[in-house]
This record gives C-alpha cells, structure tokens and sequence, in this order.
C-alpha cells in the first residue's frame, strides 16, 4: 500500500515525529511512505487544512497514494476539507480504538488526528498504535463480526451515495480557486513522489499545467484565515 502523509502549517514542526511513528510501523508491513509535507514551519509552501483536504483527494482520486495520513490542531477540520472531495472517505481518529472501529466498520482511505489537543507525553507511541490498527492486517471486516455484511452494504450505499453528490476529481481542480490549488501542489516534494506514482493521465496533465503556469507567474499564497 502507498501510504501518503501530510502535515499543514500549524503543525509542521511536528512531521518528523509523525513520520518516524508512521515508517515505524507501516514499512515493515511492506508498505510505502511518501512524505509530502510541510517538513518543517519555515517551508517555502505553507499548507492550509483545506490543502491538506485538496491534495487528499488529488493523491486518492489520481491513485498516486491507496491511503491518507492528514490532520491538523484538533483534526476537525482537515476531515472536514478530505470528506468535501470525491471519493475520500476520512475519519477522524484520535486514539487506537478509532482506528480500529474505523477500519474494520467504515473502511475508509484517509484519516485526520489531532496534532494539538491531547498531543503529550508519549504522543507518538500513540500515533505508533494507532497506526498498527491501521495498516496491520485486513481492514473491512466489521465489528462486531455478526454486522460485517450490513457494514459492507452500507460502505457501498455510501459510495454510491457520494458519486451521486460530488463531481469527479478532475472537474473539481478545473473549479478550484486556482491560486489556492497551485500553491497545494507547490510543496518541496510533490512533483517528484505525485508523478511518478499517479495512474491518472488526466489529472497529472492538468496539475503538470498549473505547475508550469506557477513558475513562469508566480504562486499568489490564498489568505489563511
């Protein structure tokens, strides 16, 4: 599984804990880490929750990455931006009881966490547990195992239910302030993990587009508040 993390600006002094607890766990059971940022607070590309929503649904949509590890202060509303984008069903996952709940009930492929509220002592051997309810074993399974069909049934009806509401993805970037989604792609390493693992020619195209726009323009940073 590629597994894509993204940290927004609030938070950005904590990516490298987030992301050694996530290798930690995740690349021994074979899957892959892309770290897309923001590594540090003083990166060049300031990344909102709502770009942290945006590049979510870009990196799940193109199949450059099967799952998404996001968040922001309290988690809220980096959920909130993932679950506005076609096909990205996130949870909001503060310990590892959610993760297992949401795992084996929702199925989903992104989650949000708090990386402010309740960050303490031994934060990351939380984000450790979590992560191991994630990504060890098979997910989708229900709980209680009695209700795993009516779970299932209800994930497709859900599925079919968001298609219905939202538009595809590409039609999305096309509407997107479009100053607001250069500066989502613009990150340190975006081009050279999103490209080379994205399965969708029509949307790397676009994105290839803006990006060349962005260079010989200029990237104009959206308000944050």
């Amino acid at each position: 599984m590629k597994i894509a993390l993204i940290t927004e600006n609030s938070q950005a002094a904590k990516n490298g804990v987030i992301h050694d607890a996530l290798t930690t766990v995740a690349e021994p059971l074979g899957h892959e880490v892309f770290n897309y940022g923001m590594y540090t607070p003083e990166d060049a590309t300031s990344l909102t929750y709502v770009m942290n929503g945006l590049l979510t649904g870009i990196l799940l949509n193109s199949k450059a990455a099967d799952f998404v590890v996001t968040g922001c202060g309290t988690g809220m509303g980096s959920m909130l931006a993932c679950n506005s984008m076609p096909g990205v069903f996130c949870g909001l996952v503060i310990d590892p009881t959610d993760a297992f709940l949401f795992g084996q009930i929702n199925d989903g492929n992104a989650i949000s966490m708090p990386y402010a509220k309740g960050f303490g002592w031994a934060a990351e051997l939380n984000l450790q547990d979590v992560y191991r309810k994630l990504f060890d074993g098979e997910r989708g399974l229900g709980y209680p195992k009695e209700r795993a069909e009516i779970m299932r049934a209800n994930r497709g009806i859900l599925k079919d239910l968001k298609a219905a509401s939202c538009h595809d993805m590409l039609t999305v970037l096309k509407n997107v302030d479009q100053d607001l989604l250069k500066t989502a792609i613009a990150g340190e390493r975006f081009g050279e993990y999103f490209y080379a693992n994205s399965q969708d020619a029509a949307i790397s195209d676009y994105l290839r587009g803006l990006s060349a726009d962005a260079a010989t323009q200029g990237v104009a940073e959206p308000a944050l508040s």
